[in-house]
């Protein structure tokens, strides 16, 4: 499968956000202020969005939620109506542009538009691309017990089960060795 440039960016922009859903009631939202959300469009270069407010923030979780809900759709046919529910809710408008000294390539978002509609529209059309392709399943989370992490499984053998081998992967690899040594001494 061909990702594209832009593609790539907004495929990571996207399970960055959905990676700072807290995990549960004890954990720290990873957008707790607009602070955090300037922050978070800053990291990503995500042009176009004016000053930010609290309604930005507000707007940004809601969406977040919603792609949430798309790495967790059982089948393609889930995931379709999720994306073409948030494209269709941001006005998309596609457009080439080659700002910031990057090449060619596609905004799908309205001139104008909020950093929700920004984000809905352009990480809602990677993820479109991925449905597209009969790839949806690549659209995973983590698979260790104690992290459920989202992350876009680009392994060639589609075999990525873990948000990052160095750590969630290792971390498991290691515990089953233990325990398998421990049995094995008896």
């Amino acid at each position: 499968m061909l990702i594209t440039h832009d593609t790539r960016c907004a495929l990571d922009t996207v399970v960055d956000l959905v990676n700072t859903v807290p995990e549960d009631e004890s954990a720290l939202d990873g957008l707790p202020d607009v602070t955090a959300l300037e922050e978070f469009v800053g990291a990503h270069e995500i042009s176009d969005v004016g000053v930010l407010s609290e309604l930005d923030l507000s707007a940004v979780r809601k969406i977040r939620g919603r792609f949430a809900a798309v790495f967790a759709a059982p089948d393609a046919r889930a995931a379709a109506g999720l994306i073409n529910d948030l494209v269709a809710a941001a006005g998309t408008t596609p457009r080439l542009t080659d700002h910031d000294g990057y090449d060619w390539h596609i905004h799908y978002f309205a001139p104008g538009a909020s950093v929700a509609d920004h984000l809905a529209a352009d990480c809602g059309m990677a993820l479109a691309f991925f449905v597209v392709a009969g790839e949806q399943e690549r659209l995973r989370r983590c698979e260790a017990p104690d992290c459920r992490r989202a992350f876009v499984d680009l392994s060639r053998n589609r075999s990525r089960r873990y948000c990052d081998s160095r750590t969630c992967g290792n971390r498991l690899h290691v515990a089953a060795y233990r325990a398998r040594r421990k049995e094995a001494a008896g």
